[in-house]
């Protein structure tokens, strides 16, 4: 596994500024402060922390709270100091932080599902609360009176959520694979479309909607992007993790994708160029350049007296071929495709020495990621894992963000 990485395009990693310890389990979300020097963590070991940055150059907790049950997920409104907390039991718990970050008041306890929440977000737009959860299920709370707006289930656990504040379109990740859009209203929904592509159980969501991109990331170790906003179905497959990929967000100023996964593999895509779809796996009962029958394909197999072989795909073409006919490995980043694939032999030649030229660069977080917050302005970057170790870094050698100096 190791030499399979450090095999990948390699620039400067990120800088370590800080290690932030002393959670007892695992960090499940670790958020930046805007404009402050601080880190808000939530934890399976049944802690809220708000750690602030000291004179030492260290972080320190200025708020270390403990409910009653293990801590998911968090979304936090930093113009409100409002943050939301999801819990083990199914409880979404609000609590409003002092403007010094010392003091930390329980506000609301919304009954939001009956199992784990698995992911939430606050939109102060509507005053609604949107979380999903291990009972199957997305809903949706008025934060103002406490009270269930609605509830949509689904047939797989609901993973991880995406709002759209402006039209109230909510996307849901689940465990079968599958992304549904769903158009909220009171007391009511309606089921827009189902998005099909990745093969795992959804990890993560990115919704950037200023260019109406949706990304997903997926137990399958890849990332889509669904281009929502042209409506013409295009998606991009991005395949460059060796684990499953838990985090992303996608930085709207320098068009740049960052995705991590349970590995500590960081990846920074570069979205601000021309690529292309990847093809369609085509079904054939033989070869479709030498002809040769696949091991199902009985009649053939009889009528040539010949044995059946195995069927591959070439990731460029989409063509059904065997072993022979593709016996030939390539990078071809323009579809996605940070290290080698499968591709035909007729495709490989057709592939120029430029046409493998990275539009990605991958680094080592040197830890599980199971949660990312990115603050641009800044160029830092928060991840955290079961690992139960918090890392702050200085992300400006990847994403090209401008940093505070």
């Amino acid at each position: 596994m190791a030499a399979e990485i450090h095999s990948r395009p390699q620039t400067a990693r990120p800088v370590l500024l800080n290690k932030i310890e002393g959670h007892s389990d695992a960090v499940n979300a670790a958020v930046l402060i805007p404009k402050e020097d601080g880190v808000i963590t939530v934890s399976e070991d049944r802690t809220i922390r708000v750690w602030l940055k000291r004179d030492s150059g260290q972080y320190w907790p200025s708020i270390y709270h403990t409910v009653s049950s293990p801590c998911s997920c968090m979304s936090y409104h930093h113009d409100s100091r409002r943050i939301f907390i999801g819990q083990d039991n199914g409880a979404v718990v609000e609590f409003l932080i002092s403007e010094d970050f010392n003091k930390m008041n329980h506000v609301k306890t919304y009954p939001a599902h009956q199992n784990r929440v698995s992911d939430m977000v606050f939109s102060l737009e509507s005053e609604w609360v949107v979380s999903t959860g291990h009972d199957k299920s997305v809903s949706w709370m008025c934060t103002q009176s406490g009270s269930m707006l609605g509830r949509h289930y689904f047939t797989a656990w609901a993973s991880c959520l995406q709002y759209d504040h402006e039209t109230q379109h909510a996307f849901v990740g689940d465990y079968s694979g599958q992304i549904t859009l769903l158009k909220l209203e009171k007391q009511t929904y309606s089921t827009i479309t189902t998005l099909k592509g990745h093969e795992g159980s959804i990890g993560t969501l990115w919704w950037d909607p200023v260019q109406r991109l949706l990304f997903s990331g997926a137990s399958d170790h890849s990332v889509i992007m669904w281009d929502i906003g042209g409506r013409k179905g295009r998606t991009l497959l991005l395949q460059g993790h060796h684990e499953r990929v838990q985090s992303l967000r996608y930085l709207q100023l320098t068009r740049q994708l960052v995705s991590c996964s349970a590995d500590g593999g960081i990846a920074v895509w570069n979205m601000d160029t021309q690529r292309e779809e990847a093809p369609q796996w085509l079904d054939s009962d033989s070869c479709q350049k030498c002809e040769q029958p696949f091991f199902w394909n009985i009649k053939q197999m009889w009528d040539t007296k010949t044995l059946g072989l195995r069927q591959h795909h070439c990731r460029k073409c989409g063509k059904a071929v065997c072993g022979k006919c593709s016996s030939k490995r390539s990078t071809f980043p323009i579809m996605g495709f940070e290290f080698p694939v499968r591709v035909c032999d007729a495709c490989f030649d057709t592939i120029k020495e430029e046409d493998r030229t990275p539009l990605a660069t991958f680094h080592e977080g040197k830890h599980n990621i199971a949660h990312m917050d990115m603050d641009p302005s800044r160029g830092l970057m928060v991840t955290c894992g079961s690992d139960r170790i918090v890392k702050v870094s200085n992300n400006k050698c990847s994403t090209g963000c401008p940093t505070k100096t």
